[in-house]
């Protein structure tokens, strides 16, 4: 499943963007929370709207400390270069992010060999797997070091218990625990627990504000003190240093202010909108949290993109295979209306 695939471009004004979280744009509170953001040289540590955010989200996740940086990839990268040195091993998920979705930086650029283990139904990975997978002390092998999970996977919120088992057995072979939380607020907010319940198994966590959140841009590295401080380093030496970032982090700042409660609704229209799929009966349906996956029983995906772009309505649908549909915050009960009517004509 290639959940980037393009969309069929619109013929007219773009109704509901359903490609993914990352398409929202800032609202007229968050632009004028940016406007206002009091800025500083980040790189020199002077700018207070930036160690604001990272001292907000470090508190709120129970961490000691965070670091602002681009991008998601960019985060777990740093994350994984800060924890593994040149031939040391991460064990994660075939499915994961980190291994399937970011380019292989980590191998290309920090050395890091990658064993990627099949993720189970529930989006999480096997204790008994975690265990096999770490090599002995043998010197052909490479160096286990780092187990990096993910939640949501696919949408799927990984439930507490299922977390807990994975990092026991990650601790039990003497490994550093990662999560990619790219959508933490959305698996807590699935799992109805606070988002430092989630996050608190882990010795390192990386948090994107530009999905569920609805910032335009930015990710949060969270960890101990002396970890975000190699992070740190790092981020410099992948050109992720920035200067008056202030604008960018007053906008995470207002996202986690705002912006969380609003995921629950999210989460509504994905399952209004699974109903409404599974009414249909043209093709498998699954709902998780935020996300709608339709897998047509014809092979009428690219028809289905181009007959609903011609509607103003996006969806990432692909040559064959299941349409990931993602609900979020620019999508509207009304917009949502316009994505039902336009599945019900088609199929009608």
């Amino acid at each position: 499943m290639n959940q980037y695939a393009k969309a069929s471009a619109p013929t007219g004004a773009v109704l509901c963007d359903l490609r993914s979280d990352t398409v929202t744009r800032p609202d007229a509170a968050m632009r004028a929370a940016m406007a206002a953001a009091e800025v500083g040289d980040d790189v020199m540590g002077d700018d207070p709207t930036v160690a604001r955010l990272e001292a907000t989200l470090a508190e709120r996740l129970g961490k000691a400390a965070g670091l602002f940086l681009p991008s998601g990839t960019q985060s777990n990268l740093a994350a994984m270069l800060s924890h593994c040195g040149r031939g040391e091993e991460v064990i994660t998920g075939r499915g994961y992010h980190v291994f399937k979705y970011e380019a292989g930086g980590a191998s290309a650029l920090g050395g890091i060999v990658m064993d990627p283990l099949e993720v189970a139904s529930d989006g999480g990975l096997e204790p008994a797997a975690i265990a096999a997978a770490v090599k002995e002390d043998d010197s052909h092998h490479p160096v286990s070091r780092l187990l990096s999970l993910e939640n949501t996977h696919n949408g799927k919120a990984v439930s507490l218990e299922r977390i807990r088992v994975a990092v026991d057995a990650g601790r039990a072979a003497g490994l550093m625990v990662h999560l990619d939380g790219a959508r933490l607020f959305n698996a807590a907010t699935a799992l109805g627990a606070a988002a430092a319940e989630v996050t608190a198994p882990f010795d390192t966590v990386s948090v994107c504000l530009s999905k569920g959140l609805g910032a335009p841009v930015g990710s949060v590295l969270l960890g101990p003190d002396a970890f975000i401080a190699r992070a740190r380093r790092w981020r410099k030496m992948l050109g992720g240093g920035l200067r008056q970032a202030g604008v960018l982090a007053a906008a995470g700042l207002h996202a986690l202010d705002h912006n969380v409660a609003g995921l629950a609704a999210d989460h509504a229209r994905a399952e209004a909108l699974a109903g409404t799929l599974r009414a249909l009966g043209a093709g498998a349906v699954e709902h998780n949290s935020n996300m709608v996956f339709f897998t047509p029983d014809s092979a009428v995906n690219a028809q289905l993109g181009a007959e609903l772009a011609a509607q103003g309505v996006l969806i990432a649908a692909g040559e064959a295979g299941p349409i990931r549909m993602v609900l979020h915050r620019d999508v509207t009960d009304e917009a949502l209306a316009a994505v039902q009517g336009g599945l019900q004509r088609f199929y009608s």
